[in-house]
């Protein structure tokens, strides 16, 4: 036990230098342990983290668990539903972010699993939740934070205590606060991608009512037809609690994202356009060829 315990932290230290909890003796077997028994553990593989699993390349480790924690038994399946969270780690809402997911789409190649603590989970849950709701995203069944072993009782990985990794308070509403580097990420959390001017905005409720002037070019789109196009109306969620740099000068043409959310089409990115950019024509050539397996933070 004590050797399990001491290659365990070594692995971890690597893994954002997080601190390992020593296992408690039990006297039966816990809820946790009876969720997870159906992974067998005994025919689990250790493989080397691809480059292209993204989320997770890097992190500290190269080899993980196949099949993960999340009972994905294939690296084509781990790569096509881990790309869909590097949106969330990009937005820098809690400093564990990538240390949690990667717990359980790419866990460290251990003589035992060791899993996120219950703490943990609800910790990024908390500070991320507000950022997935604000695109229309609900906290997923599959990271249920009651499914993960309370720090007293298992050996998991807690929170960082050590890492100095300072989160920056973003004041910008979430779906303004897009780079270039990002368009594409947002465009799939998106059903539409268009070029449009914003005619005149409300408040409504907690949320901000955009109306669009009616000349509106479609770059990407999914479901709308050129009618309902030039009559969309826009909701930025929760916009009415954070400021939204884009909306200041609605005499600019912005390249606007949006999604479908219950009877509402929901901004999900907005980026000034910007036709003497390189690097937005680049971007831009990408969106109109680019194919989303799956709807992000799914």
């Amino acid at each position: 036990m004590h050797a399990l315990l001491a290659r365990a932290m070594k692995e971890m230290f690597l893994l954002a230098s997080l601190a390992l909890l020593s296992r408690v003796p039990s006297t039966g077997s816990t809820d946790y342990e009876y969720v997870w028994s159906v992974l067998a553990y005994g025919q689990n593989r250790c493989t080397e983290i691809p480059k292209d699993l993204e989320l997770c390349y890097g992190i500290g480790y190269t080899q993980m668990l196949l099949p993960n924690l999340l009972e994905h038994e294939k690296m084509a399946e781990v790569k096509q539903q881990a790309g869909s969270w590097l949106p969330l780690v990009h937005r820098r809402c809690h400093a564990d972010t990538q240390v949690f997911l990667c717990s359980l789409f790419a866990p460290v190649c251990l003589d035992k699993p060791v899993h996120p603590c219950q703490k943990l989970c609800e910790s990024v849950r908390d500070a991320c939740s507000p950022i997935m709701e604000a695109f229309g995203f609900v906290w997923p069944e599959m990271f249920n934070c009651s499914k993960f072993p309370r720090e007293e009782n298992e050996m998991c990985i807690t929170n960082n205590q050590t890492k100095n990794f300072e989160v920056s308070e973003r004041m910008s509403c979430p779906q303004c606060d897009i780079g270039m580097d990002f368009i594409l990420q947002n465009m799939c959390t998106s059903e539409i991608a268009i070029k449009a001017k914003i005619k005149r905005m409300k408040t409504e409720n907690a949320d901000k009512k955009l109306i669009l002037q009616k000349r509106v070019t479609a770059i990407w789109n999914k479901n709308l037809s050129n009618r309902e196009l030039k009559k969309l109306v826009l909701y930025l969620k929760n916009g009415a609690y954070c400021p939204c740099p884009q909306l200041d000068n609605m005499k600019n043409h912005y390249l606007i994202m949006a999604r479908k959310v219950d009877q509402r089409y929901l901004l999900t990115g907005i980026h000034q356009w910007d036709e003497e950019s390189s690097e937005f024509q680049k971007r831009l050539d990408q969106i109109k060829t680019n194919k989303c397996s799956e709807p992000v933070f799914k």
